[in-house]
């Protein structure tokens, strides 16, 4: 299960930044650069999402700092054709309204969805049923039971 459906992790970063999205997984790599590092700090400094998944992420990664953060989440991605390989039935959520994950333009779980060549079946959640923000907290009873009959409608004892 993918709750929700995440394709290129760092994405969800790169997109607020005024750097193009490869130049900045390549900067992030690099030993220094007090450049992205200012970037980053005025970014962090507009948004308290960022602030927050900056903090959080060099926490969960062990990472000390924002750039080395963003270089070792820019590893978190199927980009490298290995979606492709997953064999089992995949379920993968989407909210319309991901705080992370633009739908502007195609969602990272759309992109997840798209790369999956095994079975595999994609939930929307919206607004109207109050599930469109990321992981669905506005509706967690709806979207526990909607999960729960893809499993059992796709997990049968034998």
């Amino acid at each position: 299960m993918a709750l929700d459906g995440v394709f290129d992790a760092v994405s969800a970063l790169t997109a607020h930044l005024p750097v193009p999205h490869e130049e900045a997984v390549r900067r992030a790599a690099a030993e220094q650069d007090e450049e992205l590092d200012r970037v980053i700090a005025d970014a962090r400094a507009r948004s308290p999402i960022l602030r927050w998944a900056f903090d959080h992420g060099r926490y969960v990664t062990r990472t000390s700092t924002d750039r080395e953060f963003l270089a070792e989440y820019a590893r978190y991605s199927f980009k490298d054709g290995s979606a492709e390989n997953i064999t089992c039935p995949v379920l993968v959520c989407e909210a319309t309204d991901d705080l992370y994950y633009s739908t502007s333009e195609e969602s990272d779980p759309r992109k997840l969805y798209r790369h999956l060549t095994a079975p595999k079946t994609l939930l929307t959640f919206t607004e109207e049923e109050g599930a469109d923000a990321h992981c669905h907290p506005g509706a967690l009873r709806l979207a526990v039971a909607r999960i729960f009959d893809w499993l059992d409608d796709t997990i049968r004892p034998a």
